[in-house]
């Protein structure tokens, strides 16, 4: 017995009701498609890995303390606190817009004066700024033991003060420009603080790192 050869054509096919898909121009286009979102994705991860921007460093100067103080049957704190900042851009090809910029006090976990907000600026490669602040708490309640708190550092002769700044910025490279980040900087200032208070301020001249958050 001869072999069977049955030669099937897309003719033949649609005589006999059968249909053939043309695959290949989806194909086509679906390597096309990944072609260019690889390409993309590769453009991406070369400009992160050209720039990556670094956090920005910032040093807690100097410090003075000219009032921390509870007031009226309530204890309600009276707080002036003076503070310079050094913010330094550590990138060589990255600029930094801050849009905003909060800074505040706190003592043992809690908030001793109010925000205050520094104007906006931008900050070229590599550049350092100087930032000064007025922190003013007038009236704020506070815990019921903060006063015990603030005795007992002085029997110890150390008070230890959180000076705190948050905000949001954005990156710059050549005309490009990012969205906004969000960023928070912590600085601890610890200053002597003996049984006979001085005259002037308590300060704090000896400058600290502070630890960025981004």
């Amino acid at each position: 017995m001869s072999p069977i050869d049955v030669k099937t054509t897309p003719k033949h096919c649609d005589e006999k009701g059968f249909t053939v898909e043309k695959l290949f121009p989806k194909k086509k286009l679906f390597f096309s498609f990944t072609t260019i979102s690889l390409s993309i994705l590769s453009f991406i991860f070369l400009l992160y890995l050209t720039l990556h921007p670094t956090k920005p460093n910032f040093t807690l100067r100097e410090a003075d303390i000219y009032q921390l103080s509870l007031s009226g049957p309530r204890q309600l704190l009276n707080s002036s606190i003076q503070l310079t900042l050094v913010s330094k851009n550590p990138n060589k090809k990255v600029g930094i817009y801050y849009d905003e910029l909060q800074v505040y006090a706190s003592y043992k976990g809690q908030q001793i004066t109010l925000y205050t907000s520094l104007p906006p600026f931008y900050q070229g490669h590599e550049d350092s700024n100087f930032l000064s602040a007025s922190l003013i708490g007038n009236g704020l309640p506070v815990d019921p033991y903060f006063g015990y708190e603030v005795q007992r550092d002085q029997r110890a002769g150390i008070l230890m003060m959180n000076l705190k700044a948050s905000g949001r910025l954005r990156w710059k490279v050549g005309t490009w420009v990012s969205g906004k980040y969000r960023f928070n900087v912590d600085c601890v200032a610890i200053m002597p603080f003996g049984p006979s208070l001085p005259s002037g301020p308590l300060s704090f001249r000896q400058g600290a790192q502070c630890s960025t958050t981004l």
